[in-house]
């Protein structure tokens, strides 16, 4: 947790409470009363996605890429051309691989966080940042495969695969955590959860706006992207259907048929260290895609794009003029989803006693927040 700043600054922060009401304040100001659109108007093709990338540092890759593929449905919906599903595959991990070095030591529960160490990570063939994303295919699946290598050898002690299918349920991970927390900082901080975070069940609303059926995708895709067109601060306090949703890795599109529920609050954070293990194991031939991505025109100069990346779903709509420039442009990313104040999140935390910080944080971790988040 990072120093408390002012509301009203672009990138905007959240305030947990715990034990009130509303438990949740705060907001990102550069999503609401039409600040984006009026920050991009005029701007075309490349000038879009380089301001966005600019403006959501966190994930750039993924909000470069709606904006590419949002722009090109906006023009040309025929001829829509997405990038390899491999590239977003691998800048998704690399996001998981520098959440977990980075963020989880700090918000870890206690009255000091772990300062990061990356010791664990020496030979990691991914690094943490890279000044620009793997843009060639063939590069990627080259990056995946030895990331893939480097699990096996030196973190894991066996194939990714086996390993996921030995330890994916809640107590195998769990015991497999505390069996090596004093060798990897991953598992460290998973087993330093645990006990509190797998008594922590917040309630479970999937967004479930992605479907496999294209038909009913197309038409609930339509549905959200109406109410984002038609009120300018929906994407910061967003509803499915009328009611407040969550989105992670926990809530993929391949993971719709899966009877293992994620209630607690520690199934949700070991979410993205599975994943990031499944992400390195994909393969050309892995199917369905590990991570859904799209785009459709809404009518002539509108379009909505959309992918999973680390935190959940992410969704731009845009408004084209009649030359071809941003009229206007709205984003809904995971962040809001999680943190409205009326959300599985918010009633967890009003639920818990005033001085309850440490679950608090735990929850926290669990959302995973891509703005300042105090308690």
């Amino acid at each position: 947790m990072q120093t408390t700043t002012a509301w009203d600054t672009l990138a905007g922060q959240y305030q947990l409470r715990p034990g009130s009401a509303p438990a949740i304040i705060g907001q990102r100001p550069v999503l609401g009363a039409g600040r984006l659109g009026h920050l991009l108007r005029g701007e075309r093709d490349a000038q879009v996605s380089a301001s966005l990338g600019s403006l959501f540092t966190l994930c750039a890759h993924a909000h470069r890429r709606m904006a590419e593929l949002a722009l090109a449905a906006a023009q040309t919906p025929e001829a829509i051309t997405q990038p390899a599903p491999v590239l977003l595959v691998l800048e998704t991990a690399r996001d998981h691989l520098r959440s977990i070095a980075l963020d989880w030591p700090q918000r870890l529960p206690g009255a000091l966080p772990l300062a990061p160490s990356l010791d664990w990570l020496r030979g990691c063939p991914l690094p943490l940042v890279s000044a620009r994303p793997v843009s060639d295919e063939g590069a990627a699946w080259q990056t995946l495969g030895a990331l893939r290598s480097w699990l096996d050898a030196h973190i894991l002690g066996q194939d990714p695969l086996r390993w996921l299918a030995d330890h994916h349920a809640p107590d195998a991970l769990a015991h497999w955590c505390t069996a090596h927390a004093q060798q990897l900082l991953p598992a460290r901080c998973l087993a330093s959860w645990h006990p509190l975070a797998e008594s922590l069940r917040p309630d479970l609303r999937s967004l479930d706006l992605l479907d496999a059926d294209p038909v009913v995708q197309r038409a609930q895709l339509t549905q959200l992207a109406q109410a984002m067109a038609r009120e300018s601060d929906f994407v910061q306090h967003p509803l499915w259907r009328g009611r407040c949703a969550e989105t992670g890795p926990w809530t993929r599109l391949r993971h719709r048929n899966a009877s293992a529920p994620a209630h607690s609050a520690w199934i949700r954070l070991s979410a993205r260290w599975l994943e990031l293990i499944e992400l390195a194991s994909a393969t050309p031939d892995t199917a369905p895609p590990l991570l859904a991505s799209g785009a459709l025109q809404l009518a002539p100069g509108q379009a909505l794009a959309w992918c999973e990346m680390a935190r959940g779903l992410l969704l731009h709509w845009v408004q084209l003029d009649p030359l071809g420039a941003v009229q206007d442009y709205r984003v809904l990313a995971p962040t809001e989803w999680n943190f409205h104040p009326d959300g599985a999140l918010g009633r967890a935390l009003a639920a818990l006693a005033p001085h309850d910080t440490a679950s608090a944080r735990a929850l926290a971790a669990a959302y995973d927040p891509c703005v300042v988040c105090t308690v």
